[in-house]
């Protein structure tokens, strides 16, 4: 598709995030343009605070698109959704659907979608976040409906910072937890857009049969799926490719 005419994914992203332009845009492989906008730096802010004012001023942030006109957009940062329940992410995200005139869901939002979609009801929850926001995402989902079995929490050294996980430290300390068996209605999730994922993906894949979805990965299903492309297509990224063999038979 000549790049002119390709589908457009406008994605909102944290200031300091810096895995989700280069995640997305390598799923997509050019079957869509990726165009972002980014939240106001918040200076003097703690990270509960910042989250806060990311839904607040949300709906300004998407109009930095102007005219730009988009086939679908992301809102990129998991730990604001989870500040609300996930009928209230949704009423906002249709708000702003509506608003915009353009199909809008947060990265939570899209990893529900594709967990349904793929018959999944259990988590194994992979988590860099702190642990008071670990809570809160796991609330998230069981308040959507699914069950948690467990929640693997990944340190980048001796802190928790999603940004600053390395992908061998990733790798080492989900295998190190001795995740259970595989099973149909089970999926290991790994939460926060921030922190990269897609080569520990490549190589904990191999060690599992189960659905692996990540920020990042749902919303690029969920985009090229919003846009009517399919994500199972031979030329589609791998991992893009396994997630869409699931919900396909889902």
């Amino acid at each position: 598709m000549a790049l002119h005419s390709a589908p457009r994914l406008g994605v909102v992203v944290p200031p300091a995030n810096a895995a989700v332009e280069p995640e997305i845009g390598e799923l997509t492989n050019s079957a869509m343009n990726v165009h972002t906008v980014r939240f106001p730096v918040l200076p003097g802010k703690d990270l509960r605070e910042r989250l806060e004012t990311y839904n607040e001023v949300l709906p300004g942030t998407l109009s930095g698109f102007g005219d730009l006109r988009l086939d679908a957009a992301v809102v990129a940062c998991t730990g604001s959704h989870y500040l609300l329940t996930p009928a209230g992410d949704r009423v906002l995200c249709d708000e702003l659907s509506q608003r915009h005139g353009v199909p809008v869901r947060s990265a939570a939002g899209a990893i529900l979608a594709a967990a349904r979609a793929a018959g999944v009801d259990r988590l194994v929850l992979i988590s860099p976040y702190q642990p008071w926001l670990t809570e809160l995402s796991a609330r998230y989902w069981q308040q959507a409906g699914l069950t948690v079995e467990r929640v693997v929490k990944v340190r980048a050294g001796d802190r928790f910072s999603p940004y600053d996980v390395t992908t061998e430290e990733l790798v080492a300390q989900v295998r190190a937890a001795d995740l259970p068996g595989d099973s149909d209605d089970t999926a290991v999730l790994f939460t926060g857009t921030g922190m990269f994922t897609l080569a520990a993906l490549a190589e904990l894949g191999r060690d599992t049969g189960q659905v692996l979805l990540t920020s990042n990965l749902a919303s690029t299903w969920w985009a090229l799926d919003t846009a009517g492309l399919p994500a199972g297509t031979p030329a589609a990224h791998p991992l893009l490719r396994r997630l869409a063999e699931r919900t396909v038979a889902a």
